[in-house]
């Protein structure tokens, strides 16, 4: 899973707070606790020096080690019973002076064999849902709260079913893709006319696949085609542009909404198809969403990528009336 960097600065940094967080909260409680009974700091100390001791002489040659260990060992269990003891009567358990990460898998570094552990994958998902919140209303754009009602049960003369039955396909095909998304699950080219649902659905994926730790970019055409122009032409400087072009290429899961609302240029017809072509070689699942007609792919992006989103994405065609428009006319 490839979270890109703004979304991974900011979960380690939640991360890291937190930490410190839990971690002055465990010292004003052992401070406490050592205010009530000064000893116990003490045999704190002594335990340290011990333990310390203890190594050294495990380490020192030319002597036997072993009548030292042994009364060091001794004396560091008559001070943890005496501390044992101390606690009992303060009521409190023999542990409570010792700190416990809060994940046991990575000690709380956020890492385990080599790789993210879940407990900071966690953070990831969360800081990528507010990312993905400032763009949509995942609040209440759900595959529950999506509404077949709206589509007409009449069949269409041309395509001989109805916007309904044509809506139930869709929503069981986004609700199979978002449930069992991985790297290989393949593209979606959701196509049709303003207002059926495209952005509702394409909002309904990004939900529960980021919700499951995958990576998610959600951004319009218009803005990912201007930060590559600002990158190709220098149009600005540093990490941010290098970053925002990254992430398009790196994210587990690329959706690009409103596709063919920009204003069409070679540099766009070149950047889209970096875009597809270098995310099909890679493996990297794409959605593609746009108010375009299959027919009018070619003429606007060129045979070579309308011939890649053709053969390699999955196209569901969205047809019937206006929703918006219907919800405004019924209020």
């Amino acid at each position: 899973m490839a979270y890109d960097g703004k979304i991974l600065r900011r979960a380690v940094q939640r991360f890291d707070d937190d930490r410190r967080e839990r971690q002055n909260r465990f010292q004003q409680r052992r401070e406490g606790i050592y205010r009530r009974q000064p000893r116990l700091r003490e045999i704190d100390g002594e335990l340290l020096g011990t333990m310390g001791r203890l190594i050294a002489q495990t380490l020192r040659f030319g002597a036997d080690p072993f009548p030292a260990v042994e009364a060091l060992r001794k004396q560091n269990l008559g001070l943890q019973e005496e501390r044992r003891l101390l606690l009992e009567g303060l009521g409190l358990p023999p542990d409570c002076l010792e700190e416990h990460p809060v994940c046991s898998l990575c000690g709380d570094t956020g890492y385990r064999n080599g790789g993210m552990c879940r407990c900071l994958r966690q953070y990831c998902a969360r800081e990528q849902q507010k990312e993905l919140s400032r763009m949509l209303d995942l609040g209440s754009q759900s595959f529950e709260t999506f509404s077949l009602e709206w589509y007409s049960q009449e069949d269409s003369p041309e395509l001989g079913i109805s916007p309904r039955e044509n809506m139930a396909w869709i929503l069981r095909t986004c609700q199979r893709y978002a449930a069992s998304f991985t790297p290989s699950s393949g593209s979606l080219l959701l196509s049709g006319s303003p207002g059926l649902g495209k952005t509702f659905l394409s909002a309904a994926i990004a939900r529960e696949v980021s919700g499951d730790g995958w990576s998610v970019v959600y951004d319009t055409a218009i803005h990912v085609f201007e930060r590559f122009e600002a990158r190709k032409f220098g149009r600005e400087q540093g990490e941010t542009v290098e970053a925002d072009v990254d992430r398009v290429f790196r994210c587990d899961l690329l959706i690009l909404d409103d596709l063919g609302t920009e204003t069409p240029t070679p540099f766009v017809q070149s950047a889209l198809y970096s875009i597809v072509n270098g995310r099909l070689l890679d493996r990297r699942p794409t959605i593609l969403s746009t108010n375009l007609k299959l027919e009018d792919l070619s003429r606007r992006y060129g045979p070579q990528t309308a011939s890649r989103m053709e053969g390699e994405y999955q196209v569901l065609p969205f047809f019937g009336q206006d929703i918006r428009q219907l919800k405004k006319e019924r209020r």
